[in-house]
């Protein structure tokens, strides 16, 4: 209504202005047409020239009614222009601080989510670290990113020593890096084509030209040295290793549904879950991920065995249900305790799924196989509905496999599982063993 108020007087004054132009303009040029062609022998005063008398009595004079005829007639004529013109002209201004009105709410708009970006890449780069030292900021592929000194990391993996080592992969080592008594980090350094290193710097952060990622640090190491390293499990509780399989799903959830483009791990297994100091887990080394077009391509076969999708080792064909096996592995390795593959024999092997799926579908074998160290630490039920979960994600058929965000809301284990309680999206399924585990009270 306040704009409405200022524009009406606007348009108003803008015609009202505009026609008296124009009638000046119209009268100074019929006064100039009469003074040219009125004849010399008559020369009346201004006063009588629009008289109705005077037209009466001179018919030789035929310029004089023809102006006044011509003067009303225009003057609807020069009313429409000037509104027309007024209205144009107000157009134009209206048009012109809307553009620049649009211009300044997306500049502040941008402005505003640099801002906040920035303050959450301070939040979550590094912290505690981050606040320990003035880190460096770089600008990256997708944005900033904190950046430390090379001398600093030298310094604090004591020039990158062998006994700093936490662990070694395809692409480099992993440093444990101390900058204090109580600040510790990760340092990884790469190794190997620089193909492979400038694709897990695209998908884990930024395309830089240094050779290390700094992460925090994970102080209970991987979950595959949790489950099969000295302590052999005995650390993860029943309620631990079901928070870890959240944790897992989640962070895929967050690669298939929420990354722009999709991220494909392709190579999640238990050692490259990560435990913090909560036993918070946590998906590393993404060299082998890979964005984009994955449904169509057929890309080099790549990956730990015993984890791979056998769509994937067969026919090349890599989708994000590739993940969704490799999870149902990890699910069996928490339920079961054992390793994906074990070595039967120096010429044989035996797939932990090929071994586990006749007894995961029968109730009265279940708690038999399952990890000594939870065994009968957990609701049957709740065992039931965990197992037929990892037997759908570990199908055969990639398209029998749950989504990865169906699996994501796994509550904890005390409560009614709503995310487990998959049968209902599967009934097109029920050839599937998992199906009659689940359904049968």
């Amino acid at each position: 209504m306040n704009v409405l108020g200022l524009l009406l007087p606007m348009w108003a004054l803008l015609s009202t202005t505009l026609f008296s132009l124009i009638d000046a303009r119209d009268e100074s040029t019929l006064s100039t047409i009469y003074a040219t062609r009125l004849p010399r022998k008559h020369k009346p005063k201004p006063m009588f020239l629009f008289s109705s008398k005077m037209q009466a009595q001179s018919p030789g004079m035929p310029l004089v009614p023809l102006v006044e005829e011509v003067h009303h007639q225009d003057l609807n004529k020069k009313i429409l222009i000037a509104l027309v013109v007024a209205s144009t002209l107000l157009g134009g201004i209206v048009l012109f601080f809307s553009c620049f009105w649009i211009y300044r709410l997306r500049k502040s708009g941008k402005c505003r989510a640099k801002s906040k970006s920035d303050d959450v890449a301070k939040r979550h780069t590094l912290s505690p670290i981050a606040d320990k030292f003035n880190l460096l900021r770089m600008a990256g592929k997708k944005g900033s990113v904190a950046a430390m000194e090379y001398q600093l990391l030298q310094a604090a993996t004591n020039n990158f020593r062998e006994d700093n080592v936490l662990g070694e992969g395809g692409h480099g080592c992993v440093y444990k890096a101390r900058f204090s008594e109580k600040f510790l980090a990760a340092v990884k350094r790469f190794e190997g084509e620089a193909q492979d290193i400038a694709r897990e710097f695209e998908v884990t952060a930024f395309m830089v030209k240094s050779r290390f990622l700094v992460y925090e640090m994970m102080q209970n190491g991987s979950l595959g040295s949790q489950l099969h390293g000295p302590t052999h499990g005995s650390a993860l509780t029943w309620h631990l290793r079901m928070k870890i399989a959240v944790d897992v799903a989640r962070g895929l959830e967050y690669l298939h549904e929420h990354r722009n483009p999709p991220v494909v791990h392709r190579d999640l297994k238990s050692s490259n879950i990560l435990l913090d100091s909560n036993f918070n887990a946590k998906l590393a080394d993404f060299g082998l991920a890979v964005t984009s077009g994955i449904q169509s391509k057929n890309i080099e076969i790549s990956g730990t065995l015993g984890y791979v999708a056998p769509e994937y080792l067969l026919d090349g064909k890599l989708t994000d249900k590739s993940d969704v096996y490799a999870f149902g592995v990890v699910l069996l390795e928490l339920l079961i305790g054992r390793k994906p593959v074990e070595q039967m024999s120096p010429d044989q092997c035996q797939s932990l799924v090929s071994w586990a799926m006749p007894q995961l579908t029968d109730r009265s074998t279940l708690p038999n196989i399952v990890d000594p160290v939870i065994k009968d630490t957990m609701d049957l039920k709740h065992l039931y509905q965990v197992a037929a979960v990892a037997v759908l994600c570990v199908q055969q058929e990639p398209s029998y496999r749950p989504l990865i965000t169906d699996v994501a809301s796994l509550p904890h284990p005390t409560r009614t599982p709503r995310a487990w309680r998959v049968a209902k999206s599967y009934r097109a399924c029920s050839s599937c063993p998992a199906f009659s585990l689940m359904t049968r009270e």
